[in-house]
């Protein structure tokens, strides 16, 4: 838990408003490429929006010109009270250890992208983490979970291994759901609440977009349920 200011590229939340972003966080689609089988394995980078210094991100989910703000917000009624749990990650989730490497869960914070899945998933690859090639595997799929859901651990060094990532904003799309989802957020960027509540600073967060989620501010992949569309 965080309660001290971070300098630096921040999302402040703002009362059943907007995400108001500053810093100059470049801004890009990011969309879950596929398989045959119709199964995650790989992120397609989109091209980046025009850079801005500061803008204000559709929080309700019902602007007229996402990903931007419209004021949408006001006239709806939204309610973006933050619901979510303010502990820490790791006073969050469940451990599972395997024999090189462990996997924390954070099961509340999933933002539905299933790079988890392939290879058997991921709940079960962590135990054949002796063997190269499932743990590469493992490795990769768990640092592709967007939402930070889940983190691979070295048992050696009891050190999490993270993917390396700018700062910056993705607009997460799901062509195999054919939705939009979250607001990725990547390489640390810290998250304010519109109480001034500084949220764990984290190298993977995805916050809801839709106006839908249980767990505001975060992604609970409500998006999917209800096909939430971007159009911009």
């Amino acid at each position: 838990m965080s309660t001290k200011k971070a300098p630096g590229p921040k999302v402040q939340i703002t009362k059943d408003g907007p995400y108001v972003v500053s810093g100059g966080l470049p801004l890009r689609k990011q969309t879950i490429g596929t398989n045959s089988a119709g199964e995650s394995v790989k992120w397609i980078e989109g091209q980046p929006y025009p850079a801005q210094a500061s803008y204000s991100l559709c929080r309700c989910g019902q602007s007229a010109t996402k990903p931007f703000c419209d004021g949408s917000h006001a006239k709806s009624g939204f309610d973006g009270t933050e619901t979510a749990s303010r502990d820490s990650y790791r006073d969050q989730d469940k451990v599972m250890q395997g024999p090189t490497m462990s996997l924390t869960d954070a099961e509340q914070l999933c933002a539905f992208a299933r790079f988890c899945d392939p290879n058997g998933q991921v709940w079960n690859l962590v135990n054949a983490t002796d063997e190269p090639s499932a743990r590469k595997n493992f490795v990769r799929q768990v640092g592709e979970c967007a939402s930070g859901r889940l983190v691979a651990w070295d048992n050696s060094t009891g050190k999490p291994i993270e993917p390396k990532y700018e700062l910056s904003i993705g607009l997460i799309e799901d062509p195999v759901n054919q939705c939009a989802g979250p607001l990725w957020l990547r390489g640390g960027v810290q998250v304010i609440g519109a109480d001034g509540f500084h949220y764990e600073l984290r190298n993977r967060v995805t916050l809801c977009r839709c106006g839908a989620s249980q767990n505001k501010p975060f992604c609970d992949g409500t998006h999917a349920s209800i096909k939430f569309q971007d159009e911009s």
